[in-house]
């Protein structure tokens, strides 16, 4: 693994800034401040500055079905996500356009390299205002891949061949999107900082997200997240509006717990949202390298396992044929984003 690209993570765009920084670098590291610095104001002990902010049933109301499917079928029309095809940098560009026309947060990417396949994680920070934590050791992270396979294509052709993705998962990127968005003007309210990462390599076994917990644990002052929501895969169900709720390990059952509240008190209406413990890394998700390590993370994804009552299963599932017009349960895409957002505002809101 190395890191060709500065560690954007850790950076902060203050709001007079009114911009996106891109610190990414074609080749050399930019400086990583302190993991456990924090913002202060020129009193010994600061008080943070987080106005209230709209209710959190007003932000999430605030995604937006149009923006969902138009980033989706943009994702969809580059052919393939996976990183050895063409169409990975374009998808990529995609998302780096988009980030630009957002105010008030910081971008950048991560970059490792598996078997010679280079991967690129496109990182963004939305960090409190002055006088909260702007260190993002204990921030919250939301994270979804983008990269796309249609290896259950027979004969599919990684380098050439389509695999459009649609439901796995540019439902998840464009939620993580409309986040960015959201999240951009709710940063007044923020106690805690929101990474939100479109993670590469997801489908090669978490690649991408693996080898940026590993660089962040590898740090000489180490940086690991409070709480990390993982957003894959949910936009279709003929049968009802279920959501897995995929926890890893008893350091992640708080955060799970957290999560069937907030779907409960905002009224986001996933039914069933069903909790799967995860022990192992045979859950391909990204959560799994930041909950296998203790870190308390989760996963919402429309079913982790085999077919039953409230779930028909997805024959597109990793084939060419996962388009946009398969991807038919738009109210359950809207639930699981708002869900996310729901669950991580809360959080960061409390400090």
């Amino acid at each position: 693994m190395r890191i060709a690209a500065a560690l954007a993570v850790v950076f902060v765009v203050a709001a007079s800034c009114g911009g996106t920084r891109n610190a990414a670098s074609s080749s050399t590291p930019s400086p990583v401040p302190s993991p456990t610095a924090t913002a202060t104001s020129s009193a010994a002990t600061a008080t943070p500055t987080a106005a209230a902010g709209r209710s959190v049933e007003d932000v999430i109301a605030q995604i937006d079905e149009a923006k969902l499917v138009a980033h989706m079928n943009a994702l969809v029309a580059v052919g393939s996500r996976d990183p050895r095809n063409p169409g990975h940098e374009k998808a990529a560009q995609y998302l780096r356009d988009q980030l630009k026309l957002v105010s008030g947060i910081a971008t950048g990417m991560h970059q490792t390299v598996y078997q010679g396949i280079t991967l690129q994680n496109i990182l963004v920070t939305v960090s409190p205002p002055s006088g909260a934590q702007t260190s993002v050791d204990g921030a919250i992270l939301i994270c979804a891949h983008y990269d796309s396979t249609a290896s259950r294509t027979p004969g599919w052709r990684p380098a050439v061949d389509p695999a459009p993705g649609a439901d796995d998962n540019a439902t998840g990127t464009a939620a993580l999107l409309e986040m960015v968005r959201i999240l951009a003007g709710e940063r007044g309210s923020l106690r805690r900082p929101i990474v939100l990462a479109f993670f590469d390599g997801e489908e090669l076994f978490f690649k991408g997200s693996a080898a940026y917990q590993q660089t962040l644990a590898g740090l000489a002052q180490p940086i690991r997240f409070g709480d990390v929501i993982d957003i894959d895969m949910v936009g279709f169900n003929p049968t009802a509006d279920r959501l897995d709720l995929i926890w890893y390990t008893n350091g992640s059952a708080g955060l799970r717990d957290r999560v069937a509240a907030a779907n409960d008190r905002y009224k986001v209406g996933v039914t069933p949202l069903n909790p799967q413990l995860a022990t192992d890394a045979s859950t391909i998700l990204d959560a799994a390298p930041f909950g296998l390590a203790g870190i308390p993370a989760v996963a919402l994804v429309e079913r982790y396992g085999d077919p039953d009552a409230t779930y028909p299963g997805n024959p597109a599932f990793h084939t060419t044929q996962d388009t946009p017009e398969r991807v038919t349960n738009h109210r359950l895409w809207l639930k699981a984003a708002k869900l996310a957002l729901a669950t991580a505002l809360e959080i960061a809101r409390s400090g």
